[in-house]
């Protein structure tokens, strides 16, 4: 917290804008009075909210991508009228499986390269869940971004503020990363082949399954984070595969955020 609330301060200050590089890494260490690994964990979370974006070879960036609301406003809702954690993965259902199919219509060749990085990123920390969670992260913001419509992107960005530090807290409870990685392949290629349909199809799917796994992952906690979160049996959104499959695939089948 001490990386981010001076990146904050060097933002709102004006010494860092849209599409500066931040200083090396041993020269904001030494600054923070902080080891090198904290300073990362720090930039990690900032990087995972959409604060920062790393180019390899080239450094840390502050980003320049669509606005996104305080995350902050809809957690104060939230507490202030009861939301659900269901409610909340039915919102992101609902706008993200949209933006997929967009974004099979409107990505540019920057965007697919983004993404084809973030799954070869996600495969290549499968065992390391919470650096495969930065780029889980990092794969739907991009999806967002390439959708073209930032006020859809801005909406899934505070969505994604939302429930990233619920995640980042159960993450560690992942069984097999593998299987996420490979449907997040599946929506990458859907993209990029430009088919709308599919897109949307792969990503319903997806989060279908990540809900179902994330409960897994929590269920032995003292406090349930997301055991409640399944809709009523009336409004429940069911994955593609037939209902003895899916629960056959729970154990292994691992969240993104």
């Amino acid at each position: 917290m001490q990386v981010v609330e001076h990146i904050r301060a060097m933002i709102e200050s004006g010494e860092l804008r849209s599409g500066d590089r931040l200083p090396p890494e041993r020269e904001l260490a030494r600054k923070l009075k902080i080891s090198r690994s904290s300073l990362r964990a720090g930039l990690g979370f900032l990087a995972a909210m959409g604060v920062l974006k790393s180019r390899h070879g080239a450094g840390t960036f502050v980003s320049d991508g669509p606005p996104a609301l305080d995350s902050s406003s809809l957690t104060v809702l939230g507490a202030l009228h009861g939301f659900q954690p269901w409610q909340m993965f039915e919102a992101r259902l609902v706008v993200e499986s949209s933006l997929s199919a967009l974004a099979a219509e409107r990505a540019n060749d920057e965007h697919i390269a983004e993404l084809a990085e973030e799954v070869a990123e996600m495969y290549a920390s499968l065992d390391d869940p919470q650096e495969y969670l930065i780029h889980d992260v990092r794969f739907h913001r991009t999806i967002a971004v390439a959708g073209g419509n930032p006020i859809l992107a801005a909406l899934m960005e505070t969505i994604t503020a939302a429930l990233y530090e619920r995640r980042r807290h159960s993450v560690s409870g992942a069984i097999d990363l593998k299987e996420s990685a490979e449907m997040h392949r599946e929506i990458y290629r859907a993209i990029r082949a430009g088919k709308p349909e599919l897109a949307r199809q792969s990503m319903e799917k997806h989060l279908n399954l990540a809900r179902m796994a994330q409960a897994s992952e929590t269920a032995t906690k003292t406090t349930p984070a997301y055991d409640e979160s399944a809709p009523p049996p009336s409004t429940r959104l069911r994955a593609d595969k037939p209902k003895a499959e899916r629960r056959r695939a729970v154990p292994q089948a691992t969240p993104a955020v």
